[in-house]
This record gives C-alpha cells, structure tokens and sequence, in this order.
C-alpha cells in the first residue's frame, strides 16, 4: 500500500506524508477522531466558518515541520532521520489529548486533567502499539531531548503549533488581522548553540506574528460571545453530572454517560478510561444537549436550549473586577422571575476574568539573530516600542446574567 500520500490543503494547497510511520498514526482511530473535534470549540457561533478541525490543524504543523527541517538542514544543522521522524510525530500528536470542544471538558467533567496531560498518555500508548518507535518523539514532547531547539519547535513562543493555528484560524474566521507569513517566518528560522533563533532579517515578521497574536486573543479566542458559549457549555456539563450523581435519569452516549457517572482524575485515569475518552467527540455532546433540551431539571434545560438556538446569555466586559453587588442584583432578579434557587440561578449568572499576553519575555522567547553574531530578545532587538507592552499580561472582567423578557 503506498503510503506516502499527498493531502490537500485550503491554507498551504498539497502536503505531502513524509514517511509510513506518520501514515499510520495518521490512520489510527485515536488520531481520526481528531476530525470529530473542533478546532476553536463554539467560535463557529461568532464566526460561522470556524468549522475546522483538530485534524486539519494537526497535518498542516506537520507539512511547516517538514518545511523547517529542510530549512535548518539548508544551514547546515545537523538533524537525523530519527530525529526528523520523532519532530514529525511530536508535532503531529501534540494535540491528540483534547477533548470535545477543547477546553470544555477540562472544566467540567474531569478534575484537573489537561490536555497536554491526555496527549501524553495518548503518545506513550500508542508508543506501545508501534513497538517504541515514538520513544524519541515523546522525549521531544516533553521537552527532555538534549538538543533544545528541537523541543522549542513544539513548543515555544514561535512553535509549528502557533504557526499553523494562526493562520488557520485567521482563514476560517476570515479574521484577516491574524493571517501571518508563517513560511517567511520559517525561511529565517536558524539555530545558535542549539537554541533556535531568527535571522535578523526576520525581525518584522517576527513583530508582525506578536501583533497578530494579540489580535486573535481579543478579537477571535477571547471574543466576548464565544467565552459566554463556553461557560455556558461548561456549566451544563458540570449541572449533567451533578445531576447523574443525584440519580437523575439523564440520556447520553455511552462514552459521555461514563465521565457523568464516575469522578475522574489524573489518578484514576487508567488504560480503560483513555480508550473511552478516544471515544468521546464533539457529536456525543451536540446530541446529549438535544436530548437535555425537554429534560424536566429547569437548569439543564434551559443551558441546553441556549446553546443549541444560539440564545446566549448576555456578557459584560470590564476593565475592573465586578463587584458582587452586580452580581446579586442579577442573581435576584432572575430566581423572581423564574421561582428558582440562588444555587440554580447562579448557573446563570456569573463572574468571571480573561487575561491576554501576546509575548512572554524571558520565558522561552524569541532571539534574534544580527549580523554580528550578537543575540537578543525580540523586545530588545525590536524599534517597535509596542512589543514591550505587549509582553505584559492584560487582565479584563466579564459578568454574564440571562436576558430577561420585560
């Protein structure tokens, strides 16, 4: 069977598989349900087109990792097959963790389980099935291989992951202000002392990607919609489990019925658990909120209506915290109307803050390489004042509280 297949691409046009072993994680069913996972969660309510998925996301790293070995071997970085290979895997896996609409599920139905965390177990079990032959990308993954820019290529403040994500998600939302020159950037990339850096031509499109970044957090993934249609989400799986816990019939599939049911942690997060939750997608949850619509519990039902007809709650966006007052006044008014507890108005309306750090100075940054042979950081390197203002965290303040009919 000929394995070295050729994909195409709306973002990049032909990518090409680089050898059988990506092929056969890439045909794997825990790597194909990825195409049953959005990339951005419920952005497609803000942005209609934001219908991508984790699949897409995760070939297109692939074919820039492909593009940044051939680069650095062009410089004379010295990069193996086995290496290239374990880039090439690492890359590939490196979101195979995330659960349905992504972030969701790590607030809701299982305790303190990341999904870096669950794309780690992912790797190492299928590192069993392969016969150890992901031994190298795992050590990548984490971040343990001696030669360090390997491990920054995964992840650091220009990975391949940011480099697909946000022009990806700039495509599909058609969010132009996001749309970076990622192969420019990758035509720049060099390696000093096994630390990976820009050429100091780069310099531009390195601030560019900063801006661009900064952009897409307040415009796309913090955007104030899409956050109250995730919490929205997080909180009717969180009321569904407390509501099977209190023995309250509820319909669901099999795999979402199992994290409903059982208190699941990272401790408790066995061989049998990771198989059910490769068999949890966004559809288990689309049609669970379906059935939850007519359930008699007014809470669940109302979350799920919301979120099925798009009727969200309305969401407020400050720049200082919001008083509790605020939320009281809210919280009244809505157990009057509708004859219900504080407990379960509180579903409703809620607090809450979002913060956005385009760059993270001294933490794994971007060095720029000058002609002279001298290194420093993008921040110092840079005669764009705003990027030392962009490496500073700004915090913002939401409300959330239904519309109420007058």
């Amino acid at each position: 069977m000929n394995k070295l297949k050729i994909l195409n691409d709306p973002i990049y046009g032909f990518i090409t598989i680089p050898n059988s072993l990506i092929f056969d994680l890439i045909q794997h069913k825990y790597f194909q349900r990825l195409r049953r996972i959005t990339q951005m969660g419920l952005s497609y309510l803000v942005y209609p087109g934001a219908h991508h998925t984790r699949f897409h996301h995760a070939i297109g790293c692939v074919h820039l990792m492909q593009k940044t070995v051939n680069v650095l071997r062009f410089k004379g970085v010295s990069i193996s097959k086995e290496e290239e290979t374990g880039l090439y895997a690492a890359i590939l896996l490196h979101d195979i963790g995330h659960g349905p609409f992504s972030h969701a599920m790590e607030h809701s139905i299982v305790n303190g389980v990341s999904h870096e965390r669950l794309s780690l177990l992912f790797m190492e079990r299928l590192n069993d099935e392969f016969n150890g032959s992901l031994t190298l990308a795992i050590e990548i993954f984490k971040g343990e291989y001696p030669r360090k820019f390997m491990c920054q290529l995964i992840s650091g403040q220009f990975d391949m992951d940011r480099a697909d994500y946000l022009k990806r998600d700039s495509f599909y939302t058609g969010v132009a202000e996001g749309n970076i020159n990622s192969e420019r950037l990758i035509t720049m990339l060099n390696v000093v002392d096994d630390e990976l850096v820009v050429e100091e031509k780069g310099i531009y499109s390195v601030e560019k990607f900063i801006i661009a970044r900064r952009f897409m957090y307040w415009q796309v993934y913090l955007h104030k919609t899409g956050l109250a249609a995730e919490q929205l989400l997080i909180r009717t799986l969180q009321r569904a489990k407390e509501l099977q816990h209190k023995g309250h019939k509820l319909e669901a599939s099999k795999p979402l019925m199992y994290f409903l049911q059982n208190k699941i942690t990272l401790a408790n997060f066995n061989d049998d658990t990771l198989n059910i939750f490769a068999a949890l997608d966004d559809f288990d949850i689309i049609s669970a909120m379906k059935h939850w619509q007519h359930d008699t519990d007014f809470v669940l039902s109302h979350l799920s209506t919301m979120i099925i007809n798009r009727n969200l709650l309305t969401i407020k966006i400050k720049n200082k915290p919001i008083k509790n007052e605020d939320l009281d006044l809210h919280i009244d008014s809505l157990m009057r109307t509708y004859g219900i507890s504080k407990t379960e108005a509180q579903y409703f309306v809620f607090k809450g803050s979002i913060s956005n750090q385009a760059y993270q100075h001294n933490h794994k940054g971007i060095n720029i390489l000058h002609k002279s042979g001298k290194i420093e950081d993008i921040v110092k390197a840079c005669d764009q004042l705003n990027l030392k203002a962009l490496s500073k965290a700004v915090t913002k303040y939401y409300i959330c509280y239904p519309k109420l009919k007058s």
